[in-house]
């Protein structure tokens, strides 16, 4: 990126990002991750929650996910009890609450092209 004619990057956490876009589709990019947070800015969920309100992914993408955006600081995961069956549920942190604003101006834009070019339709529980 060029800031004040300058050719550069930012430096984060050992990876090397050429624009700020860059930084933040690292977080938050790939089909699900925005999807999981989406519903965790409402809330904490457990496993099956999520898995209830996001059909389409499977349990395998689904901890991956999961597991990805603890590693990036974005969820924290607990767990309850120490044998199974264990309750172990996902919430924001701090830092991915921060996320929030962009979050629902980005549904805000898909809620726009949604009812503009598309319909409402009823699905199956």
């Amino acid at each position: 990126m060029i800031i004040k004619g300058k050719n550069v990057a930012y430096k984060l956490q050992g990876k090397v990002y050429h624009c700020a876009m860059d930084i933040t589709m690292d977080y938050i990019g790939g089909k699900w991750k925005s999807v999981v947070l989406w519903y965790l800015k409402n809330g904490t969920h457990r496993f099956a929650e999520l898995k209830k309100l996001i059909p389409d992914i499977t349990e395998k993408m689904l901890s991956i996910q999961l597991r990805a955006l603890e590693e990036d600081g974005l969820i924290v995961r607990k767990v309850y009890g120490k044998k199974p069956p264990m309750r172990v549920e996902y919430s924001l942190t701090e830092f991915g609450a921060t996320l929030i604003p962009a979050l629902n101006a980005i549904a805000k834009w898909g809620r726009g092209l949604g009812e503009s070019g598309g319909e409402l339709i009823d699905v199956a529980d």
